[in-house]
């Protein structure tokens, strides 16, 4: 069984460890867990690691934030993998910091990242891991915000949420969507 893991974020120095880039951050310390390291492939940054009889096959889109169903798009054609098999992870600011939710599909909820992945596959018939980043933001200042990193106070708590995460891909990958919702979804 194969599944294709991405992980929304922007390529650069200066996105690295921002909120919006959490997506990144997951499949870092997934990649560095099972001593796995990721190339500059096409469109992405690629790497893949075996769990349980499963290939997961990870992807961090190098298209930049707005354009990462290009990238979606090309990898799934590539390896063969079906909308069922894939998950996105995506930085959600609906969600406080520390929530984790796992939907089957569900709207781009104004996030870029994922309008593209829609538009693209023109269906939103895709797993996506929500990682809470809370909205602690003036108005107006929500670009700001997500290109910022995690405060002094929240940082701590990264460590856990991170593997938390890889738990849940983990799970998705063997159990399915629908058990992983029960499993892990508070």
């Amino acid at each position: 069984m194969k599944y294709l893991i991405v992980g929304l974020g922007n390529i650069g120095p200066e996105y690295a460890d921002t909120r919006h880039n959490i997506g990144f951050m997951i499949l870092d310390e997934l990649a560095r867990q099972e001593s796995s390291q990721f190339f500059n492939m096409r469109l992405a940054y690629y790497t893949e690691v075996n769990y349980k009889s499963r290939t997961l096959h990870l992807i961090k889109p190098t298209t930049y934030m707005n354009l990462s169903g290009k990238a979606l798009a090309y990898w799934m054609k590539e390896l063969k993998i079906t909308a069922e098999n894939v998950l996105v992870l995506v930085d959600d600011l609906a969600l406080p910091l520390g929530t984790l939710r796992l939907k089957p599909k569900g709207s781009a909820a104004g996030h870029n990242g994922l309008k593209h992945i829609e538009l693209t596959l023109g269906n939103s018939d895709y797993a996506r891991l929500r990682f809470g980043i809370s909205d602690h933001f003036p108005k107006g200042r929500q670009v700001d915000y997500v290109l910022s990193g995690f405060d002094k106070e929240e940082q701590p708590e990264l460590p856990a949420l991170i593997d938390r995460s890889i738990e849940m891909i983990k799970s998705f990958a063997t159990i399915g969507t629908e058990l992983t919702m029960t499993k892990f979804n508070r």
